[in-house]
């Protein structure tokens, strides 16, 4: 399976952390497929910078977030995309059926 999850790197007592989409078998600073982002929690304000294309890529490639990459991603509005195009292609799907099964 494959996981948006964070990848810490920076000093002691002074983190942040790249958005990065790993095997989930990988360990948390170990190898990945890609980065999407990074997160800096110590400015002042937080600096978050994500690249929704390849976010929403893998998104629809069935990455799973974990708990604080979902955060972050909802935070730059990444998820709710991702949700408003899912169901938009279950509605065309849907309708698709329907007009299917009302030909035949």
């Amino acid at each position: 399976m494959v996981k948006i999850r964070l990848r810490r790197h920076g000093a002691r007592n002074a983190p942040a952390y790249r958005v990065v989409v790993a095997d989930a078998q990988s360990p948390r600073d170990g190898r990945f497929l890609e980065t999407v982002g990074h997160y800096n929690p110590r400015r002042e304000p937080p600096e978050l910078q994500i690249d929704e294309e390849r976010a929403l890529y893998w998104l629809k490639q069935g990455a799973q977030p974990t708990e604080a990459a979902r955060a972050l991603l909802k935070r730059v509005g990444v998820l709710e995309t991702f949700e408003r195009q899912r169901d938009e292609l279950r509605a065309q799907r849907k309708k698709a059926v329907a007009d299917s099964g009302a030909e035949g």
